[in-house]
């Protein structure tokens, strides 16, 4: 329509029915930058106008989208809608970087200036490089992600745009949320990055209706213009995880999780399982294997920092099958962890237990040796880490009680924990186990929990892959070893004398004898 077309009743009538509905006013007025054709008029598709609907019909939207939808830019569209034909709205724009905010709010800028004269019924006041005001009092700012954004205005409507890859959003929206308290909407939208973040936890509360979202997913075949050729020339170059996150809406095989999403969903469907019982002093050490006589065991142990933020976690492994037969988390106190840790061991067969021997996991340790005389823990060279039998590491100085995670050690654990995941050489049981790995993800280099999560069942069980590949192996080996030595030893048909007939000191050895000496030898291969 144009405004010299129009009598006054109908563009008084006009505005009234763009004013009720904004997709009315942005398929017929608002026009968009085209990079070839400049600008032309906003046409929106099907999934578009559902969405413009959602944005009226409720207060919070949480869109979970594929890339290049447009959906940004029918954002910016409905922003320029609620500031032309409402008053005194007060909107913020934040992002995971401040030129994104400030490039939504340039749209939204743009959309306004480019109506028609007789349409524009509020015009540009104040005009900065990321915010304006309209003459009806509505304002838009772009806003970084700090800790302050917006907490000290009543917002009408605050978007959050790649709210998944916004750093410390969960803490930022615990600041934001008390500004839309007095009716104020919400927007927040995002392709997947990972599980466990805001945007994730956020999008999957709503569909369960544990939150005030809506939720909203869009992925890559909404478009009308995009089919399987389409889709087979654009993931031509992209890795399964970039394909699942930038155009499935998949939060499982997005993000940079340490340990693959189809490996954890492998075990969600086919090794999960709940224990046979629940026992400890807090019912938190869950049992699904009880000793079995002859088995071998080995029991691996994180300890809490003591800021009361992490847990206490161990695992119990049998070492022959590589199945997770018990597991325990919680927050006891030194003293009582150090009991369980001993009572757990001994029900194992004295197995051998692994303490991570930060520097609470020392005074456990202490308890452990001193007060408990457990018989049977972990030991290791200082230098190299270096497994040592406890018997001889007593009386080494170079030793040291537990397992040192450090800069050398973290990643090499780390690394043999995905190997064993991967190649499906552990059975993990365990859903708070599993829960973990989903959170456990690459953050500049580094393999660690998501903030506001914990690794404690995580680095333990990473441990033990470790402590069964390199510790009780080479252990294992030199047993095997030092039996078939041992056994030729004491199999041998002759006599150990090496004198040979003729020479001075030459005897037959009787038959008696032989199995008195074969006797003798036999305290080595049992001790």
């Amino acid at each position: 329509m144009a405004g010299y077309q129009l009598s006054k009743k109908q563009i008084v009538q006009e505005i009234i029915k763009c004013g009720k509905d904004p997709t009315h006013f942005i398929n017929n007025y608002v026009k968009i930058s085209h990079p070839l054709e400049g600008q032309i008029p906003f046409k929106t598709f099907d999934f578009q106008a559902d969405l413009l609907e959602d944005f009226n019909d409720y207060r919070f939207n949480i869109v979970l989208k594929a890339r290049q939808l447009g959906i940004s830019t029918i954002v910016a569209a409905y922003v320029a809608w609620m500031m032309v034909f409402h008053r005194d709205k007060n909107i913020l724009v934040i992002a995971t970087k401040f030129g994104t905010a400030t490039n939504l709010v340039k749209k939204v800028k743009s959309m306004i200036k480019n109506l028609p004269d007789w349409i524009r019924i509020a015009e540009v006041s104040i005009d900065n490089r990321a915010s304006f005001e309209l003459s009806n009092g509505s304002q838009i700012k772009a806003s970084s992600t700090s800790g302050d954004a917006g907490r000290s205005e009543a917002l009408s409507l605050l978007v959050v745009d790649e709210a998944a890859h916004v750093e410390g959003l969960d803490e930022l929206w615990t600041g934001l949320y008390p500004t839309l308290s007095t009716g104020g909407r919400c927007i927040a939208l995002s392709t997947p990055n990972g599980v466990g973040n805001w945007f994730h936890q956020t999008y999957s509360d709503s569909e369960t209706q544990s939150n005030d979202f809506h939720p909203t997913v869009l992925p890559w075949d909404v478009h009308p213009d995009r089919d399987k050729q389409w889709f087979d020339k654009e993931t031509r170059n992209m890795s399964r995880r970039q394909i699942a996150q930038e155009l499935e809406c998949n939060f499982n095989t997005s993000g940079e999780s340490v340990i693959h999403p189809e490996d954890i969903s492998n075990m969600e469907e086919y090794t999960i399982c709940e224990p046979k019982y629940k026992t400890g002093f807090d019912r938190n050490l869950w049992i699904w294997e009880p000793y079995q006589t002859g088995g071998s065991y080995v029991l691996v142990a994180d300890v809490a920092r003591g800021d009361g933020r992490d847990h206490s976690a161990f695992h119990v492994i049998n070492v022959d099958t590589m199945e997770q037969v018990a597991e325990y988390q919680g927050k006891p106190n030194l003293e009582m962890y150090a009991s369980l840790l001993s009572q757990t061991g001994r029900e194992y067969g004295e197995c051998l237990v692994v303490v991570e021997n930060n520097n609470i996991g020392f005074s456990v340790l202490e308890k452990l040796t001193n007060e408990y005389e457990y018989p049977n823990l972990y030991y290791s060279v200082k230098s190299t880490h270096e497994y040592v039998e406890q018997v001889i590491a007593e009386h080494q100085s170079n030793t040291v009680a537990g397992f040192t995670t450090s800069m050398k050690t973290r990643p090499l654990i780390i690394a043999k924990l995905e190997e064993f995941v991967r190649n499906q050489l552990i059975t993990l049981r365990s859903v708070r186990l599993v829960n973990e790995l989903r959170t456990f993800i690459w953050n500049n280099g580094r393999a660690q929990a998501m903030r506001g999560y914990n690794d404690d069942l995580t680095m333990s069980i990473a441990i033990a892959c470790w402590v069964k590949d390199t510790a009780l192996t080479t252990n294992k080996r030199a047993m095997e070893y030092n039996k078939a030595f041992i056994s030729s030893m004491i199999s041998t048909k002759t006599s150990l004398n090496t004198t040979i007939p003729g020479q001075k000191g030459y005897k037959e050895v009787k038959k008696g004898d032989k199995i008195k000496e074969r006797q003798q030898f036999e305290w080595l291969y049992k001790g």
